[in-house]
């Protein structure tokens, strides 16, 4: 099935590495694939020690996309490109069983991600992989491909303070 774990609060990419963390207790092979993502973060320090969980990252340096020059989005473009191209051969070898797209929302939404190698990746997935995307914002036609979908909203939230991220935490 397709899960969405979208909207404006924290815990999409929470939730969806609690799913993989499950999984991987049960059994399945998971491969997660994270986009916009390039600072180091807790989570994958755990990951690495779960033998069938694969992370693949994928964003040129520690700027927001806001702050890349054309040069920059084009080569964070190539490589989310590259890497979701990794995933689907990885589907199609069989070597998964969960699929995260972590943070695939923002890359479509910024244009960092080709929307027709997404939406094909999606249509002929074999239908017993499990597949998670995350991100604010999906468009309809994601949302209308979706099994589950799951908004988080954020009702405070300590960043609107000018609390920055908090190591464990949020990163």
């Amino acid at each position: 099935m397709n899960h969405i774990y979208c909207g404006d609060g924290k815990g999409k990419t929470t939730a969806a590495i609690g799913l993989a963390v499950r999984a991987a207790g049960r059994g399945k092979r998971v491969l997660i694939l994270q986009f916009l993502k390039g600072q180091p973060t807790g989570e994958l320090e755990s990951l690495k020690k779960i033998s069938n969980i694969r992370v693949i990252r994928g964003k040129l340096g520690g700027k927001f996309t806001f702050e890349m020059d054309r040069r920059e989005l084009q080569q964070t473009y190539d490589i989310h490109t590259k890497n979701l191209l990794t995933v689907v051969e990885s589907v199609r070898a069989g070597e998964c069983d969960l699929v995260i797209l972590d943070e695939v929302i923002g890359a479509l939404n910024t244009q960092l991600i080709d929307e027709d190698l997404l939406r094909n990746f999606i249509q002929e997935k074999p239908a017993d992989i499990e597949l998670v995307m995350t991100g604010r914002n999906p468009p309809q036609w994601l949302l209308d491909m979706a099994d589950y979908i799951t908004e988080m909203k954020k009702i405070k939230h300590p960043f609107d303070l000018g609390v920055k991220a908090r190591e464990g935490i949020e990163m």
